[in-house]
């Protein structure tokens, strides 16, 4: 029989993925990643492990802890803290996928004898004849579609994953969880940034790198100075809220310059923009593209798909959209699709 390890994080998702891949024949164990000093109320902490443990004990499968901590903040808290410093707003939940989901526990649980690595995400991968590739495809709801956050899986990570709720509403998932008993049938999703529960980034790059805010200017687009900011790290491109400054129309972060220290207000308008460049790309559906082609994309997580033209070059891709889009935010992931299809994706530079 084959082995299949499921990533557990304690919630619904995972625990009926779990389910549904030992109703597939597989033999199931269960892992839970420790990826930070366990608190109470936190997306990892003591209470999700022994909630994984109770569903691998309904399940009949062994349940383990592996420490993933010095990894965790390596690849994903040190790089998370750094990019606000230098006015990015990075996207911790993508280098979490890639270096620890499906970096740090597959490349364990193959050496374990694993074939499968499974997960609650919403996504589908596919093998495809034609192309002889695997791909990923979007959730058949697009209401929990996560296939923004897997852009950058590997043919060799896709071999090995299984996405079970790929075709499941979210209703139906909990109600499967109900039926079978599970405790976790309505535990809440988690919303925030595991290692961030309340959402006060600034406080925790404060905290973490002993970084105290440095003081500079708001400047309008003509580099008017309007007033004074509390450090760049307290805002983020299109926020409104809490800049702290009146005016006749008003203010949006537009724009942020670490070597100046200077946070750029504007109006709405100053926020639409119709091209960006793209780094660390990672191209699924086919090998690294030379010509230009054709493509929606999307550039926030639950945003609309904007149709466009990317322009490859080498290690890099300029994005021209066909209408302008909203609050491009460096740091943030470009995800480039086909239909239901991921091409590929990168991070907005």
């Amino acid at each position: 029989m084959a082995i299949a390890y499921i990533a557990m994080s304690g919630g619904v998702d995972s625990s009926v993925a779990a389910l549904l891949t030992k109703q597939a024949g597989y033999e199931i164990r269960g892992v839970t990643l420790r990826l930070h000093q366990y608190q109470k109320d936190v997306c990892g902490s003591a209470d999700d492990a022994r909630d994984a443990a109770e569903i691998c004990r309904l399940l009949g499968a062994p349940h383990e802890i592996w420490d993933g901590q010095e990894a965790f903040r390596a690849c994903v808290t040190d790089p998370f803290a750094q990019s606000y410093l230098l006015g990015k707003t990075p996207n911790p939940c993508i280098r979490c996928n890639r270096f620890l989901k499906f970096g740090l526990l597959l490349d364990q649980a193959l050496e374990e004898g694993a074939e499968k690595v499974v997960t609650g995400h919403y996504a589908r991968v596919e093998w495809d004849e034609t192309r002889n590739r695997w791909l990923l495809k979007k959730a058949l709801h697009p209401q929990k579609d996560q296939s923004y956050v897997l852009y950058s899986l590997t043919q060799r990570q896709l071999s090995h994953l299984l996405f079970p709720l790929g075709t499941l509403e979210k209703e139906h998932v909990r109600a499967i969880a109900a039926e079978n008993g599970f405790l976790n049938s309505q535990k809440p999703d988690s919303q925030d940034i595991c290692f961030v529960p309340d959402g006060a980034y600034a406080r925790f790059i404060w905290d973490y790198t002993g970084h105290a805010p440095q003081p500079g200017d708001f400047i309008d687009p003509d580099g008017c100075i309007l007033g004074q900011h509390g450090g760049i790290e307290c805002y983020t491109i299109g926020q409104r809220k809490g800049i702290g400054l009146s005016g006749a129309h008003p203010y949006y972060v537009v724009e942020k310059n670490a070597e100046r220290n200077t946070v750029t207000l504007g109006e709405d308008e100053d926020l639409w923009r119709t091209a960006l460049t793209a780094g660390e790309l990672n191209w699924i559906a086919f090998d690294a593209p030379e010509a230009p082609f054709r493509c929606a994309a999307r550039t926030r997580y639950h945003q609309a798909e904007t149709a466009c033209t990317v322009y490859p070059a080498g290690e890099q891709a300029r994005v021209v959209f066909d209408r302008p889009v909203r609050a491009l935010t460096p740091g943030q992931a470009v995800v480039f699709y086909d239909g239901d299809l991921v091409l590929g994706g990168g991070t907005i530079e």
